[in-house]
């Protein structure tokens, strides 16, 4: 998988993050209110991009480590710059929902692309 299409995953998953959480707590998912709550850890996630220099490999589960880092730190940072707030119950579970989503999907989908190695083999054999 190429880096831009794993990005486009990774964004995926924070706007998803983002549309739950809001809805959790019965507030508007148009596209203003999800861009309101997404935008600080769609940020931390270029941050962790880059630092993480992720497009290297994509998929390895180091990639999603950076990227999560970058969403979970940047976008809490950036949340409280921006005067939201930011309760440790909220970190906590942003912690483990982006570790899930930006970490759990590269490891699926490495699980999924070794099964698929296998079964190629196996039938070559």
């Amino acid at each position: 998988m190429k880096a831009l299409p794993t990005l486009a995953v990774d964004v995926v998953c924070i706007l998803v993050f983002a549309i739950v959480g809001r809805s959790s707590h019965a507030e508007a998912t148009d596209l203003v209110g999800t861009a309101q709550t997404a935008w600080p850890f769609l940020a931390g996630l270029a941050a962790g991009t880059v630092v993480g220099r992720t497009w290297r490999r994509p998929t390895a589960l180091r990639s999603g480590v950076a990227a999560w880092a970058g969403a979970l730190v940047g976008g809490m940072v950036l949340r409280v710059v921006s005067g939201a707030t930011v309760q440790l119950s909220f970190v906590v579970v942003a912690a483990i929902v982006l570790a899930v989503f930006l970490v759990g999907w590269r490891a699926l989908y490495r699980v999924v692309q070794r099964r698929r190695t296998r079964r190629t083999g196996h039938a070559a054999a």
